[in-house]
């Protein structure tokens, strides 16, 4: 057998797979230039891939282009038949068609009914969302190896493939393992290209980062955490709540140090509307905590 195509080896090539589609959403899908990304023949590189992912090439384009469609629907005003086009689809019909089977609604009822507009209504009204509250809890230093990502959060998926490809092939990647993300710049103030993060995995003490991967740490500071339920794409107005309602009305201030967020499940066996993640934002310590 040879070392140098075992498992690993053909992660980090459908690894570059991925990475290509987050930056060709908006074009057809070829299924011969994938197998030419990921040095693969054309007649094998798919089942491979459908067998080391769990789910088929036409589900991860589908995923992708839907969750970058999340974000214009929640974020933009864009005409639903532009938006349509820069996420890959010929026509709005083949859009809506594909985002209602996979959210339940139309794109012109998630953009007025998602939970963004309620995060945004009870921002308007001074009060908490319906089904939310916020936890101020002291949340435990956590040592992360991971990449550094550049440009869209929505995109933050892009760096996490090739951090986990690389912890894997190191034994890091156990059950327990966190799958964090720190966001360094705030999307309403930068522009999207300049938007800085990083995208890592917890490992124990001890473990060295090998490069590409960089070392970095969360935590180990007193946070307020809102559990937040759904599409990610949802989470700019979570944000923009957190800060300019829950913040200024807690009597806390924010810490020295970047907002996080912790994924608890995983967009590729879990529905869109049932994604959990924990929005952590660093506060200072008082006579309080």
């Amino acid at each position: 057998m040879n070392p140098g195509h075992g498992w690993t080896d053909y992660q980090q090539r459908l690894g570059r797979v991925i990475a290509y589609l987050h930056d060709h959403l908006d074009e057809p899908l070829d299924l011969h230039r994938l197998a030419e990304v990921a040095h693969l023949s054309p007649y094998h590189w798919h089942r491979v891939y459908h067998a080391l992912h769990g789910e088929t090439i036409a589900v991860t384009v589908r995923r992708l282009r839907l969750h970058r469609a999340t974000g214009y629907l929640a974020n933009t005003s864009l005409p639903v038949e532009q938006l349509a086009r820069r996420c890959g689809y010929p026509n709005a019909q083949s859009f809506s068609r594909a985002f209602r089977a996979a959210y339940g609604m139309s794109p012109l009822q998630y953009r007025q009914h998602g939970g963004h507009v309620a995060f945004r209504t009870a921002q308007a009204d001074r009060r908490m969302p319906a089904g939310y509250e916020v936890e101020v809890r002291e949340i435990p230093r956590v040592r992360l190896l991971g990449l550094n990502h550049k440009g869209s959060y929505m995109a933050i998926g892009k760096a996490f493939e090739p951090c986990f490809v690389q912890l894997a092939a190191l034994g890091q990647v156990r059950a327990d393992t966190r799958w964090i993300a720190e966001y360094l710049d705030d999307p309403s103030a930068v522009p999207e290209h300049q938007l800085c993060a990083r995208a890592g995995l917890s490992v124990p003490e001890g473990v060295e980062a090998v490069p590409p991967l960089v070392a970095f740490e969360v935590g180990g500071m007193p946070c307020a955490v809102l559990r937040h339920r759904g599409p990610y794409a949802t989470m700019r107005a979570a944000y923009q709540w957190l800060y300019g309602h829950w913040l200024v009305n807690s009597g806390h201030e924010v810490g020295d140090a970047p907002v996080f967020e912790e994924y608890l499940n995983n967009p590729r066996n879990t529905a869109p509307a049932d994604l959990l993640t924990d929005i952590c934002l660093p506060l200072a310590r008082s006579h309080r905590n």
